[in-house]
């Protein structure tokens, strides 16, 4: 049977998958409310986005500003600072530094950057192992699997379902599915592997220009980990990162956490500037950092830098509705959910993903929650007009649209047509609902239709106005 990789076909079965469905649940429903219960704590969360929203304003406007001084600074503390124009180069550098190091594999702390990348799939066909140190990494490492979050990246799977992983992957696996146990058992299958990596690889929630500082953000403590104990610490960060100094990093930290988990701060915050100098106990003997552009560049010169304020805390799709009955992996992308909807498309090019932003209701919740006010919606509707105008719009769509333009620009036409409709509905509703009906498939396959009124919005508010 041939399976159908279309995106209606494979957001179909997410919608039909109800494990999938109840694993999603799980997760974003918890970072929903633990935000609502963080904001409520902080007042001045408002102020704070406002604040934030500027400070990655400034940012972008001056960016060149701030790589330059971020590359001074950084150099200045003994970081050998590469630049890599595409997703290609940046792999190359990465690769070509753990072969110089000798490495026969490498320890990597989660960064969505080297999934954009595709630094992992790099690493393989370079025969370097990869041991991914992040709990929820390591997990879909074992599935042979793609991040579904980018926060949580095993968001897809259930408890039930890591635990049968460890059982087959691990050495001493746990002998029950609660989850301590299981997190024993990969700090069991783990610590060694930390500690005789030749590489660790990072990446970096933000870029200090004035000190040439990299911060990292984790609730594990694998980061430091990954970052301390090989001899060669290499950072691949994309080039919006950067933030002019420590407190604006901070301020940026406070939006982040509350906006990602709920806390008011992350377990584990970790600045680090340059290699292991005389007299420090721990730390790499070198230090590398790759700035990657990747079509950042090209983001800004085609509208779209409002997209590079964007901090990677997942509030969209936590509260994405769509988000929520598909999951990650149906978006097809490296970034799901309504961010992801406006990125892909300007790394991709648009002409081969230009369902994912047709894959949102524009009700503006995302722009709502976002700590830096990304204007989501607005973003995806340009994406949506460019689609249109690069003729990417199947016919049959707009021969759809054309006429229900021509029947919506002639109001009598308009209410005898919607009167006819809402009769024909009821037809086929039963105590309230619609199980099925012609032409709404795309609905009914999977949840019933709330059936209408007897009659239209019109004809009520006539009705009102007349006293009936």
């Amino acid at each position: 049977m041939k399976v159908d990789l279309s995106f209606k076909g494979v957001t179909g079965r997410a919608i039909a998958d109800r494990r999938l469905k109840t694993a999603i649940d799980r997760t974003t429903m918890t970072a929903e409310t633990k935000r609502r219960l963080a904001l409520m704590d902080y007042p001045q969360f408002e102020a704070a986005r406002a604040r934030g929203t500027a400070i990655k304003d400034h940012v972008v406007a001056n960016l060149d500003h701030y790589l330059e001084e971020f590359e001074r600074n950084a150099v200045a503390s003994g970081a050998v600072v590469h630049w890599a124009a595409t997703a290609e180069e940046a792999c190359g550098i990465v690769v070509g530094l753990c072969r110089q190091a000798g490495a026969r594999h490498v320890t990597r702390a989660k960064s969505m950057l080297g999934e954009e990348i595709g630094l992992p799939h790099a690493l393989e066909a370079a025969d370097i192992e990869r041991v991914e140190t992040d709990l929820a990494e390591h997990i879909i490492q074992l599935a042979k699997e793609a991040p579904s979050h980018i926060v949580w990246p095993a968001l897809h799977k259930t408890r039930e379902e890591v635990a049968e992983l460890f059982r087959v992957a691990h050495g001493r696996p746990q002998d029950s599915e609660d989850v301590p146990a299981m997190v024993e058992s990969a700090r069991r299958q783990l610590r060694s592997l930390f500690l005789g990596a030749d590489v660790g690889i990072s990446g970096a929630n933000f870029l200090l220009a004035d000190t040439g500082g990299v911060c990292t953000v984790t609730n594990e403590g694998n980061a430091e980990l990954t970052t301390t104990p090989p001899r060669m610490h290499i950072v691949t960060a994309g080039i919006e990162k950067l933030v002019p100094s420590l407190p604006h990093a901070y301020a940026l930290l406070r939006l982040l956490v509350r906006s990602a988990t709920g806390a008011d701060i992350t377990q584990y915050t970790t600045f680090h500037t340059g290699p292991k100098r005389a007299g420090d106990r721990d730390g790499p003997e070198e230090f590398h950092i790759v700035l990657v552009d990747n079509g950042r560049s090209r983001m800004l010169a085609t509208g779209l830098r409002d997209m590079l304020r964007c901090i990677r805390c997942g509030a969209c799709m936590n509260h994405c509705v769509v988000y929520r009955q598909i999951g990650g992996h149906a978006y097809g992308a490296t970034y799901p959910g309504p961010m992801g909807a406006v990125l892909t498309p300007a790394l991709e090019g648009v002409e081969k993903t230009r369902d994912l932003p047709h894959a949102c209701t524009l009700n503006g919740r995302c722009q709502e929650v976002c700590p830096v006010g990304i204007p989501l919606p607005t973003l995806l509707r340009g994406w949506r007009d460019t689609s249109w105008k690069e003729g990417l719009v199947p016919g049959s769509v707009r021969a759809g649209l054309w006429a229900w333009r021509f029947v919506a620009e002639r109001p009598r036409l308009y209410r005898l047509a919607t009167a006819a409709a809402v009769r024909a509905m009821r037809l086929f509703g039963r105590r309230g609902w619609i199980a099925g009906m012609p032409g709404a498939g795309g609905w009914t396959d999977y949840r019933d239709l709330p059936a209408p009124a007897g009659r239209t919005f019109m004809e009520q508010l006539r009705d009102r106005k007349t006293g009936r």
